[in-house]
C-alpha cells in the first residue's frame, strides 16, 4: 500500500512541477534530414554533421515545486564544434508544436551564421550570434521576438530570486530583448538559468581534444559492433588512471550490492568482452568518467589485423607509390603523405562464371547487346542512301483511301554508332565489407557479385573498363587491388580475382580515388566514369577519421572532377545521405537501402550514367 501511494504521489507531484508540452514535442530525428539540409541552405559549414546533444546538469535555481519532484535540473544545450551541431534530441518547452519548430529553426541559422565560434565570454558570444543571424536573416525577427516573449514568460522573474541572482537574470532578460547591450554578467552563487535560444559555445578546447586523442598504436582496432553505436553524445570529464598494487586485489566486497557510479578505480585492463548493458547504463549517467594508462586492452583484437607476411602477402605489382593529402585545417595540399602499394591477389585462379549468375549475367548481356557500337536503320528519313519502300507504300495507300498522305520521298539512312567511354570501378575492400546484410551473404559477397555481373553486362557493350579496390592501414601502407586493367579481356584470370577477393583493413579513400583517377585519367575517351563503390564513410587507425577524411575525399573528388573524370559514388551505407552530398553533390551518389539489390542495380546505372 505504501509503494502504491508513493507512486501517485510521484507521479502527481513530477507532473506538477515538469515545466513542459510532451504533446507539443519535437523531436531532432523528426526533422534530422531537414535540419541539414536547412543548416546547409543557409550557407553553414557543409562538413558538420547534425547530432543531438546530450543532458547536462546546469546548476541554476528551479522553482520549489521542481526541487522536491527533483526534476528540470539537467538541459541539452545547442553546441557547435568544429564537426558537429549539436541539438536538443527534444524540444516541448511551448504549448504550440509550431513554437517547439521555430526554436529548431532558430537554432540551426545561428549554426550557419556564426562561422567560427568565439572562445571569450559566453554570454558576449551568445549575443553576437543571435546579431549575426538577426543580421543574416532579417526574416526571422518577428520569430526570435516571439521566443523570446515565451521563454521570458516562462523563466523564474527577478523578484522571486536573491539579490545577486536577480541582477543576473535581468542582464539575461535585457541581452536576449537588446542582443548585444550586454558585455559581462554580474557575480552570483549560482549560474544562471539556462536560456534555450542560445547556441552554446563548444566546451572542448583544441589541447584538450589532442589529450583526448590517443596514441595511433594504442587504438582499437576492431570495427565497431552497429548496436554499439550511439548517437547520443555524453558528458565525459578525464580523471586519472588508477594504478592498484595488486591486479588480484578484489575490488569490492562480496556481500555488497554491486552498481555502477559515476567512476570506480577498478582495473580492467585484461576485460575485453563487452558490456551488453553498457549503453543502457551510459545513457542513464550524467557524466562519463575517462581514464586512460599505457596498456593495450585490445591486443588480442589488434593481433588479428596485423600484416601478413611477404610469403603469403599477395603479390606487389608497384610500391612505394606517394599521393597528397589534404588537411582541412590547415587548408594545405600536404605531399608525400600517403604510401600506395598494387597489388594482384596471389591465390587468385581462373574460375568460371557462377551457376547462380549464369540467368541474370545472360539477362544483362542481352540488354547491354543493344548499346554495342554498330549500324542501325533509320526509316522514313528526308535523305538517305536507298528509298524506304515500306513508307512509300503507306503513303500510296493513303492517298488512294482519300487520307492526306505524306510526302513519297522517304530514304532509309545508316547511322553508325560509337561509344567512345571509359569506366573504373573503385571497390571499397575494408574489413566493414566482412559483414553479413542477410542470412547469407556478407557485404564483400555482394561486392563480387557485382563486379561479376558488370563485368559481364560490360563486355557485351565493348566499352573499355577497369576493376580495382582498396583498403589502408594507416597512411603509410594503402593497398591497391588491380583486378582488372582497360587493356586486359574480361575472362576467367579476371572471374577469380574477383571470388579471390576478402575483406582488408581501413578506407583510407582520397589516397585510393587520387590513384584511380591517375589512371583513368590516361584514357583517352570522351567519357571518363569513375565508379566508387562503398559501404561506409573514410577511416584509417590515425587521424584519417571524421571530418579529416571527409574532406580529404572531398578534394579528391574535386581533383578528379578537374581532371576531367565524372566521379559517381554508389554506396550501401543508409546513412550516406548525411555526408555524401558534400563529399559527390546531390546528383554525384545513390544510396542502395537493399544490399541483395546492389549486383543488378550497378550495370543498369551504369547504362544511366553513361547515356549519351
Amino acid at each position: 500500500m505504501e509503494e502504491f501511494i508513493g507512486g501517485l504521489w510521484h507521479k502527481f507531484i513530477t507532473r506538477a512541477a515538469t515545466r513542459s508540452y510532451p504533446q507539443a514535442a519535437v523531436r531532432l530525428d523528426e526533422i534530422e534530414r531537414m535540419a541539414g539540409v536547412l543548416f546547409r541552405a543557409l550557407g553553414g559549414d557543409p562538413g558538420l554533421r547534425v547530432a543531438a546533444a546530450a543532458d547536462e546538469t546546469h546548476g541554476a535555481r528551479r522553482r520549489w515545486l521542481a526541487r522536491i519532484a527533483h526534476t528540470d535540473d539537467t538541459l541539452a544545450p545547442a553546441r557547435r564544434d568544429e564537426e558537429t551541431l549539436r541539438l536538443p534530441p527534444e524540444i516541448a518547452l511551448f504549448p504550440e508544436r509550431s513554437a517547439n519548430r521555430d526554436l529548431y529553426l532558430w537554432l540551426i541559422a545561428q549554426a550557419a551564421a556564426l562561422q567560427a565560434p568565439s572562445a571569450e565570454n559566453w554570454i558576449v558570444h551568445c549575443q553576437q550570434a543571435a546579431l549575426a543571424t538577426l543580421t543574416r536573416y532579417p526574416g526571422l525577427a518577428a520569430r526570435y521576438r516571439r521566443l523570446v516573449d515565451a521563454v521570458i514568460a516562462a523563466r523564474i522573474p527577478p523578484e522571486r530570486l536573491p539579490a545577486a541572482e536577480a541582477a543576473v537574470e535581468r542582464e539575461i532578460r535585457r541581452a536576449l530583448l537588446e542582443p548585444g547591450s550586454v558585455s559581462e554578467l554580474p557575480p552570483a552563487r549560482r549560474p544562471p538559468q539556462p536560456v534555450p535560444l542560445w547556441l552554446y559555445p563548444s566546451e572542448a578546447a583544441r589541447a584538450e581534444a589532442a589529450a583526448a586523442d590517443p596514441p595511433a598504436d594504442q587504438r582499437e582496432s576492431a570495427a565497431p559492433r552497429p548496436q554499439d553505436e550511439s548517437r547520443r553524445r555524453h558528458k565525459a570529464r578525464r580523471t586519472p588512471m588508477a594504478k592498484p598494487a595488486s591486479p588480484f586485489l578484489m575490488q569490492f566486497r562480496a556481500e555488497s550490492l554491486l552498481s555502477f557510479g559515476e567512476y570506480v578505480k577498478v582495473d580492467r585492463a585484461q576485460d575485453e568482452d563487452a558490456d551488453p548493458e553498457a549503453g543502457k547504463i551510459a545513457d542513464q549517467m550524467d557524466e562519463l568518467a575517462i581514464a586512460r594508462d599505457a596498456r593495450q586492452v585490445a591486443s588480442k583484437v589488434r593481433f588479428d589485423l596485423d600484416l601478413p607476411s611477404a610469403a603469403v602477402d599477395d603479390i606487389p605489382l608497384a610500391s612505394g607509390i606517394l599521393l597528397p593529402e589534404w588537411d582541412w585545417k590547415k587548408g594545405l595540399l600536404k605531399k608525400d603523405q600517403c604510401c600506395l602499394t598494387e597489388l594482384a591477389a596471389r591465390d587468385a585462379i581462373p574460375a568460371p562464371l557462377p551457376q547462380r549468375l549464369a540467368a541474370p549475367a545472360h539477362k544483362l548481356r542481352r540488354q547491354f547487346e543493344a548499346l554495342a557500337p554498330g549500324r542501325r536503320w533509320l526509316k522514313n528519313q528526308p535523305q538517305g542512301s536507298e528509298p524506304d519502300l515500306d513508307a512509300c507504300v503507306r503513303a500510296l495507300a493513303d492517298r488512294r483511301a482519300g487520307w492526306r498522305a505524306a510526302d513519297l520521298a522517304s530514304y532509309l539512312a545508316c547511322e553508325r554508332r560509337e561509344r567512345d567511354m571509359a569506366c573504373l570501378v573503385l571497390a571499397d575492400l575494408s574489413m566493414s565489407t566482412d559483414a553479413w546484410v542477410g542470412d547469407t551473404a556478407r557485404v564483400i559477397d555482394v561486392i563480387q557479385d557485382s563486379l561479376l555481373l558488370f563485368s559481364e553486362a560490360l563486355g557485351a557493350t565493348g566499352d573499355r573498363f577497369a576493376l580495382h579496390g582498396f583498403s589502408s592501414r594507416r597512411r603509410d601502407h594503402v593497398r591497391y587491388y588491380r583486378i582488372k586493367d582497360f587493356d586486359e579481356p574480361h575472362n576467367d584470370l579476371v572471374r577469380g580475382r574477383i571470388a579471390a577477393l576478402r575483406p582488408g583493413f581501413y578506407t583510407r579513400m582520397g589516397a585510393a580515388i587520387r590513384h584511380a583517377t591517375s589512371m583513368l585519367a590516361r584514357q583517352r575517351s570522351a567519357l571518363r566514369l569513375l565508379l566508387i563503390l562503398s559501404d561506409g564513410k573514410p577511416n584509417d587507425l590515425d587521424h584519417y577519421e571524421g571530418r579529416y577524411g571527409i574532406e580529404d575525399t572531398r578534394m579528391s573528388i574535386l581533383e578528379a572532377r578537374k581532371a576531367g573524370l565524372k566521379p559517381f559514388c554508389v554506396t550501401i551505407d543508409v546513412e550516406g545521405a548525411g555526408y555524401l552530398p558534400h563529399l559527390f553533390g546531390v546528383d554525384g551518389y545513390t544510396v542502395v537501402r537493399k544490399p541483395a539489390e546492389l549486383p543488378l542495380r550497378l550495370p543498369l546505372l551504369y547504362s544511366r550514367l553513361t547515356d549519351t
